[in-house]
């Protein structure tokens, strides 16, 4: 069952728009077998111009689902959320059950799954301030799936424990569109 989290930015979240909220992200435990206790962290943003951002967070133990909408009508935004949100659940599951078809085995335990948050840095002369530090704990993979989660998480780069090598690896979007991989010794 999803707990939520909802914020609003220069826009007060009546309980019409809670109950629109829980409501469609609520129809996303409809995927899961056993429906994972997690918050789901739903940020509103109205701005002058007239449009409204929906952001939608929710951490679950084996998958990290984000995804956010700008339109000028926050319903609206709400409901592409939503669709987003369905589309890499459904990409997700397709992956592990084409992934476990693969290897005849039974689907793989997704242990823990981490996020990396860049934030943009700023630069005085040869001064760098860290904005921000985070902690997260490898989960082992092949390099295949870490480009999936990278790009379900809407990141540039995504670092992971490679199952072949128990090493550290990154894979990250290259400029032409196309995929790279950093391994360490």
């Amino acid at each position: 069952m999803f707990r939520y989290n909802v914020r609003g930015e220069n826009i007060e979240v009546t309980e019409a728009i809670r109950d629109y909220v829980e409501k469609k992200v609520g129809k996303l435990e409809r995927y899961f077998n056993d429906v994972p206790e997690a918050t789901a962290h739903v940020n509103l943003k109205v701005y002058t111009e007239k449009t409204a951002k929906v952001e939608v967070t929710i951490p679950l133990p084996f998958l990290v689902l984000r995804a956010e909408e700008t339109s000028p009508d926050l319903y609206a935004s709400i409901d592409l959320v939503v669709d987003k949100l369905e589309r890499q659940i459904r990409k997700f599951k397709t992956k592990i059950n084409r992934k476990s078809r693969e290897t005849a085995l039974v689907a793989p335990d997704n242990g823990d799954l981490f996020t990396t948050d860049t934030n943009e840095e700023e630069t005085n002369g040869a001064e760098l301030d860290i904005v921000r530090t985070k902690r997260l704990s490898l989960k082992p993979m092949d390099s295949e799936e870490a480009v999936l989660q990278m790009n379900m998480l809407g990141h540039n780069f995504f670092i992971f424990e490679d199952a072949e090598t128990n090493g550290t690896s990154i894979v990250y979007r290259r400029k032409d569109g196309k995929y790279g991989l950093i391994e360490t010794d």
